[in-house]
């Protein structure tokens, strides 16, 4: 944005927020006194309902004082604080500065706490009332937007309480995905299989790999397809490949969902999708007891 266009629209703010505070003062000062005082009571002329008359009082003193009161606070707010364009107020507040300070408080004190987790294998912090605890806090401020309060996720959003795992579910590779994010892509299989009528023939062999009910003869035709492209990611039984984040076909769990309509959108067009990495704000620690929390989703304890 250029420096001309940046000033316009803050005076365009200034003269906004104080013109507003100026109409109101006269506003206060026509309606608040009649034009002399043998007038107060007479009416003005305005009638409604026959007999309802508008007379020419003024406005009550009490109501006037705390109006005057809301406008004197107004001044004062615009003073100490932003609000009037580029002005940055007295008190120099910005909510950048706010959101630091309160991240600074709460290191200062939950740190030590979270400090004290990380020393804790996950598996054995699973079982921790007080990590758990903490662990879901952080869950539902940073992981239930995607993956559902309950964790049971959504269409192209994992499923975390039904130890299905795209990239491995040990403490480990939990921990991982949720410090270092995973980037996944399936490619589109429509052209290089050679159409709508391949790409029904390997939705076929895929459903029946997880046992589903198919046509046997287009499954058959489907197999040397997927045995000529989808092999290198999802193996030739379709266990799928946590390396690579190739989900197994064996189990009849579907991210993107498993009908037979998905399932050939997804062969068809690819997928894709991106969980963002949490370490730079949540840390070594606090991941750490989030880890505990998740792994503690699909692990019973001893």
């Amino acid at each position: 944005m250029s420096d001309f266009t940046s000033e316009f629209w803050s005076w365009y703010i200034i003269a906004i927020a104080g013109g507003g505070i100026v109409w109101l003062v006269y506003l206060l000062r026509a309606t608040g006194k009649t034009d002399a005082e043998e007038d107060q009571g007479v009416p003005t002329g305005h009638v409604w309902d026959e007999n309802l008359e508008e007379l020419n009082n003024p406005l009550p003193r009490w109501w006037l004082v705390m109006f005057y009161l809301t406008i004197v606070f107004a001044v004062v707010y615009l003073i100490l604080y932003p609000g009037m364009g580029t002005y940055k107020g007295v008190l120099g507040w910005t909510q950048i500065g706010e959101y630091e300070q309160e991240v600074m408080d709460a290191n200062a004190e939950f740190g030590p706490l979270f400090a004290q987790f990380e020393q804790t294998p996950v598996a054995e912090l699973a079982t921790n009332e007080k990590a758990i605890n903490a662990g879901e806090r952080l869950f539902v401020s940073y992981c239930a937007a995607c993956h559902g309060s309950d964790a049971r996720g959504a269409p192209g959003f994992p499923n975390l309480r039904d130890n299905d795992w795209l990239y491995g579910g040990t403490p480990d590779q939990i921990e991982a995905s949720i410090m270092h994010g995973r980037v996944g892509a399936m490619p589109a299989w429509e052209g290089p299989l050679g159409g709508e009528e391949e790409v029904n023939k390997v939705a076929n062999y895929v459903m029946s790999l997880a046992g589903r009910k198919v046509d046997e003869e287009l499954a058959s035709a489907g197999k040397a397809k997927f045995d000529m492209f989808c092999v290198g990611c999802h193996m030739p039984d379709g266990t799928g490949n946590v390396a690579l984040g190739a989900p197994n076909l064996t189990n009849n769990i579907w991210l993107y969902g498993g009908s037979p309509r998905s399932i050939k959108e997804s062969i068809a067009k690819g997928r894709s999708g991106t969980m963002p990495a949490h370490s730079e704000f949540l840390g070594k620690d606090k991941s750490h007891v989030l880890a505990a929390y998740i792994y503690s989703l699909s692990h019973e304890p001893d």
